[in-house]
């Protein structure tokens, strides 16, 4: 059966106690991605409610002919929305479990808990003048509380006035406390049993975490008049990749970046180096990569010997909904088999939270200052995320369509250039590589002037390439770095054209040497799998698996090996030497150049395709062989319309929202009619025990129906499920989620018992 890969982009927006709301969502996202492995892998669903997206996955296997893998390898979050998503991405890369973490947010995740000792008031009678103003500040949260249960409402109360007669002018909450109990998270964790990795072999995870340096770093910018200005920035991303290895990082670096994004400003110190280094050495915990992630997340301070002086806050302060992050990730994706991206960011608090009083009047004192400091800035509308994914998926588009429009005369083009009777033969390895470079030089000749400029994009495309594996190797991405380094590429490759080892621009040899394309354009060969795997994908209408099943193994085998160069040689090369590099360049770029091994990977890649292509029907084979070798053509006519980008994964990219609003099968009204956190400006689930098991309730129910729709969206248009099939999986995946949870939430029993009659 055909497979197809649904993969998630998830971006996870901050939201203080909707932290715990979120937690629920991603943990029903993790649920359905160990689902979807265990089915992929012929393994028992592990929980009745993994069964239930086990079982949905069947059907759609059934009924549209395409078995669907689910995966999240693409994590970007912030503030509470970055906790969570560390937590997932650790939990996605080692098969561990994040079930300890749920009791960790609900025990833990108490305003009486967070405060710290010495900040906690000091007698019951404690700035009890200050609680009228409190109540008249809280306005609809306060009045809400006549409708809770005595229990709750005097919880609620007192820990309320708990924070309001707390330490002022100084941050209320335990900056170490708070540390040592994400550290016991992970300790959970890992001392729980744990499953498999939950992603294919290969595939890398990126993890990327936004902060908000307080001091900020700077950054040299460069004008016409006058030549150089230094500006501040002060926003700051945090980046983790596990390659494929099942480790994601050292977990005090996963601690300093979860720590540093949810520094909320005013309820907790800012975050210092020094803080996760007085912590360890309370438990005796060592960190030995300390040194080498410093330098990498924090340059300039660790360069200036101030790493430890680094003042960290709120990653939500300037960033709160970090698409840009992960956008900049899909250019990195392997791709084995069909791939349907999907961006999917949570908002746990959609719509407009500020109302001006009835009348048109003008807000008041309190509330446009925290409006202007806190809120509004986290509120920015995504419209330029969205326009940027959409501009991509629009060249994308445009690049289909004009390989359609073209590809009759590119055939006819190479059907001319072979001869008629070229397709009744049986390709050979070296056949295949003898047409390739023939089919090149004639389409640079068919191009005429215009395929120099093509040639140019071509070479700057590899300059950048080279430029970007030499800086993630140094592990320093500063643009002054990226400036030096692009330009001692740059005169090795000039002084290595005068010595007559020439940039050609149809990839034969030059003077007996191996062309600068032909041994470093990694991207070239890619495009050229990928458009041929895109060919095959629509032959399946009119060929069985069992004819095509080669040549994808073929096509994807070779791919593998491409990629594996394009994203492991990083680790190949010495950061040492990078830093000591001379001018010239030249040994280290000999290093890469037998790294890569091109001309001997593209031999294997033409004895996998000729075998494979050899056992196809006649029909099928001459489609394939003519967009093989009509690469040359379709690259000179896309390349410049994708601006030189190297696109891994080619389809389109749809984006998808979870949040209250989305999901209405059990209870419509969104945010107001289901969460509690949304109160006290969304502190309300740091108050009560009840109020965090409501919210992480929600989230796993929320979850859960979003990610079937998803998952069902997957479906070709024409292929729908039988009548109330989508709502069957929808109620077993409630009411299994409200069975497994039922004996730890104790608190919201009635609201359990309640969701079952709703349920049903």
């Amino acid at each position: 059966m055909r497979e197809k890969e649904l993969r998630l982009a998830l971006v996870c927006y901050g939201g203080i106690s909707l932290a715990v709301y979120m937690h629920g969502i991603t943990k029903e996202i993790w649920r359905v991605v160990r689902a979807s492995r265990a089915s992929h892998e012929g393994d028992a669903p592990a929980s009745a409610v993994d069964a239930v997206y086990h079982d949905l996955l069947d059907e759609m296997a059934a009924r549209g002919g395409v078995r669907v893998r689910i995966l999240a390898d693409i994590i970007a979050g912030a503030s509470a929305g970055g906790i969570n998503g560390i937590f997932l991405g650790q939990a996605l890369a080692t098969g561990q479990s994040l079930d300890p973490l749920t009791d960790l947010w609900l025990e833990a995740a108490d305003i009486e808990s967070l405060i710290a000792p010495e900040a906690a008031p000091t007698s019951r009678f404690s700035k009890m003048w200050a609680m009228p103003i409190a109540w008249m500040a809280a306005g609809r949260s306060g009045e809400k509380l006549d409708l809770l249960d005595e229990e709750t409402r005097e919880e609620v109360r007192r820990k309320v006035g708990h924070l309001i007669r707390s330490r002022w002018f100084e941050p209320p909450f335990a900056a170490d406390a708070f540390t040592a109990r994400l550290l016991d998270a992970f300790d959970r964790m890992a001392a729980a049993p744990a499953g498999k990795r939950l992603l294919p072999p290969g595939q890398p995870l990126d993890l990327f975490v936004t902060v908000t340096d307080f001091t900020g770093q700077p950054q040299r910018l460069r004008l016409h008049s006058p030549g150089e200005v230094v500006e501040t920035e002060h926003r700051m991303v945090v980046d983790f990749t596990d390659s494929g290895g099942g480790r994601l990082a050292a977990i005090p670096e996963l601690v300093f970046a979860a720590r540093a994004t949810s520094s909320f400003p005013g309820a907790f110190p800012p975050f210092t180096v020094g803080e996760l280094d007085r912590v360890l050495e309370s438990r005796d915990q060592s960190w030995d990569s300390r040194d080498t992630f410093l330098r990498r997340v924090l340059p300039r301070h660790h360069a200036a010997g101030a790493a430890d002086k680094a003042v960290l806050i709120d990653g939500s302060v300037l960033v709160n909904a970090p698409f840009r992050p992960a956008i900049d990730a899909l250019g990195r994706r392997p791709a084995r088999r069909q791939v349907d991206r999907r961006f999917v960011y949570i908002d746990p608090f959609p719509g407009m939270h500020f109302r001006l009083p009835g009348g048109g009047g003008h807000p008041g004192f309190f509330q446009t200052i925290i409006g202007a400091i806190s809120e509004l800035p986290r509120q920015q509308p995504i419209r330029d995320n969205l326009e940027a994914i959409a501009a991509r998926s629009g060249r994308i588009d445009r690049m289909q369509a004009i390989v359609a429009a073209i590809r009759e005369e590119v055939e006819l083009e190479i059907e001319q250039l072979f001869g008629g009777t070229f397709f009744l033969d049986r390709p050979t390895a070296a056949r295949l590589a003898s047409w390739r470079v023939r089919a090149q030089a004639a389409a640079a000749a068919k191009a005429g002037f215009s395929y120099a400029a093509y040639g140019h994009l071509k070479v700057a495309n590899v300059i950048d390439a080279l430029t970007t594996l030499l800086s993630d190797a140094i592990g320093d991405e500063g643009p002054q770095r990226r400036i030096r380094l692009r330009a001692t590429v740059e005169r090795t490759i000039a002084a290595r054209s005068v010595e007559g080892d020439a940039i050609s621009f149809t990839g034969g040899p030059s003077n007996g040497a191996k062309t600068f394309l032909r041994v470093f354009d990694l991207g070239y060969r890619i495009r050229r799998l990928r458009l041929l795997a895109r060919r095959l994908t629509e032959l399946e209408a009119d060929h069985s698996e069992a004819e095509l099943a080669p040549v994808r193994d073929a096509i994807y085998d070779s791919l593998a090996d491409y990629l594996e160069r394009q994203h492991g040689s990083a680790d190949a090369i010495g950061a040492d030497d990078l830093r000591n590099m001379p001018d010239d360049g030249a040994a280290l770029l000999d290093r890469i150049a037998a790294r890569f091994d091109l001309i001997r990977l593209d031999g294997e890649a033409d004895a996998r395709l000729a075998a494979a292509f050899a056992g196809l029907p006649r029909v099928a084979r001459r489609t394939l062989l003519l967009t093989y070798l009509g690469f040359p053509y379709f690259d000179v006519a896309t390349l410049p319309l994708l601006q030189g980008e190297g696109l891994d994964e080619f389809d389109p990219i749809k984006v998808d929202r979870i949040a209250p609003d989305d999901a209405t099968a059990i209870r419509s009204g969104g945010a107001e009619a289901t969460l509690k956190g949304i109160q006290f400006l969304t502190f309300g689930a740091f108050f009560s025990r009840s109020y965090r098991e409501n919210d992480y309730l929600w989230g796993r129910l929320h979850g859960a129906e979003r990610m079937i729709d998803i998952a069902i969206s997957t479906l070709p248009p024409t292929i729908r499920l039988k009548p109330g099939r989508v709502a069957a999986f929808k109620r077993r995946a409630f009411l299994a989620i409200l069975d497994e949870e039922e004996a730890r939430l104790t608190a919201i029993a009635p609201l359990i018992a309640s969701l079952r009659q709703e349920i049903g």
